[in-house]
């Protein structure tokens, strides 16, 4: 039995609910729980065909979108088609299961108001009996388990509907420990204060993004840098408006979070940036634009606990950059953790030039550098 299985990202950002923040960007993967379900459940369940959709909470009423059930996971004629796409949240029998959080079977869809017809035009696949059971976490419903056309029976029957319900139950306790790991991992990769990644990340990360980067024979760039006077705002307003500054400009670099951008925070008020494929002229024209927004943001708009007003701190606190690339600035002839550490070293002391010669600029680092 082939069972087609939907991208990664896309079974994250389905599943991405508001547990955490943001979808943790590595090892965790639902492909082969997913495909072991429908395994099963087929296996005692014989049918046709059958699917494992959820929902899309990213939308909501605010947007005016209609919900969406997503085909994540599916199997039998017209499958491979499906996985992805989805239908609306109210379609159908599999609508009707989630919006009411309750099983449904329909001997003959032929005489079912319900039955949704528009998978079977689009796969080119004649539906005659469905069952259809809710996955739940924690009472709310997320998605449905939904099975076509029962295999060695006429149609469904009342034991059918129960064994596919002890699925649904596994497959809810599967997803909430996934839901648990990835949290755990989260912890162990971000920062708690800014929810930008933490040294531990980078460190490994840039080692994969190196490696990557000399194998396939493609630039990489590095950007540094610090926050000018940030010791003044910690000494004169203390440091919990010190913590929340951070966290703004955690906010700032987050804005330019798409995939190839990774963000870190190194330490105190030093913060990182990695940019795969990117070249020193591609570094230098990102690290100016974090630079000018530095510049120009207004820190502490909203009233720090103990502050009597909001301090709307604005023209003080700049950025200090220093930016250095793979082909530009390291030898690619050593292994691959002193080419990681000689591109650090490389950048970092582009940063301290930044800083040594009026603070508030970007410095591309000169020369080759070798880790020692």
């Amino acid at each position: 039995m082939r069972i087609n299985v939907v991208k990664k990202n896309l079974i994250e950002r389905v599943l991405q609910r508001k547990r955490w923040h943001e979808p943790s960007p590595d090892e965790l993967d639902l492909k082969d729980m997913l495909r072991i379900i429908l395994k099963w459940a087929n296996e005692f369940v014989p049918s046709q065909s059958g699917s494992i959709l959820l929902d899309d909470p990213v939308l909501d009423e605010s947007q005016k979108k209609p919900g969406r059930l997503y085909f994540v996971a599916c199997f039998g004629k017209g499958s491979k088609s499906l996985a992805g796409t989805f239908i609306p949240v109210k379609a159908g029998i599999a609508g009707k299961a989630y919006t009411e959080g309750r099983a449904c079977i329909s001997k003959d869809v032929s005489v079912d108001a319900n039955f949704y017809d528009e998978i079977d035009r689009r796969t080119r696949y004649t539906t005659k009996s469905l069952i259809c059971v809710p996955i739940q976490i924690k009472g709310a419903t997320i998605g449905v388990l939904e099975l076509v056309n029962r295999v060695g029976k006429k149609s469904y029957d009342r034991i059918d509907l129960t064994l596919l319900g002890i699925f649904a139950n596994y497959t809810s306790t599967l997803i909430q420990n996934f839901l648990d790991a990835k949290v755990f991992s989260e912890l162990s990769i971000k920062d708690n204060l800014t929810g930008l990644y933490n040294d531990r990340y980078f460190f490994d990360r840039l080692s994969k993004e190196v490696r990557g980067a000399v194998f396939k024979n493609k630039d990489l760039s590095l950007v540094f840098f610090d926050l000018d006077r940030f010791k003044e705002v910690n000494d004169t307003h203390g440091h919990l408006a010190g913590s929340q500054l951070l966290k703004e400009v955690g906010g700032i670099l987050k804005s330019y979070g798409n995939g190839d951008i990774i963000s870190i925070r190194y330490g105190g008020d030093e913060f990182v940036v990695i940019l795969p494929g990117a070249g020193i002229g591609e570094a230098e024209i990102f690290a100016e634009n974090v630079r000018k927004e530095i510049e120009g943001f207004t820190f502490l708009k909203e009233k720090v606990p103990g502050k009597v007003d909001a301090l709307k701190i604005k023209g003080l606190i700049t950025g200090s950059f220093g930016i250095a690339s793979l082909r530009k600035n390291v030898s690619k002839n050593a292994p691959v953790r002193e080419i990681r550490d000689a591109l650090i070293k490389a950048a970092d002391t582009a940063m301290y030039v930044s800083k040594q010669t009026g603070r508030n600029s970007v410095t591309a680092a000169k020369g080759v550098f070798i880790f020692h």
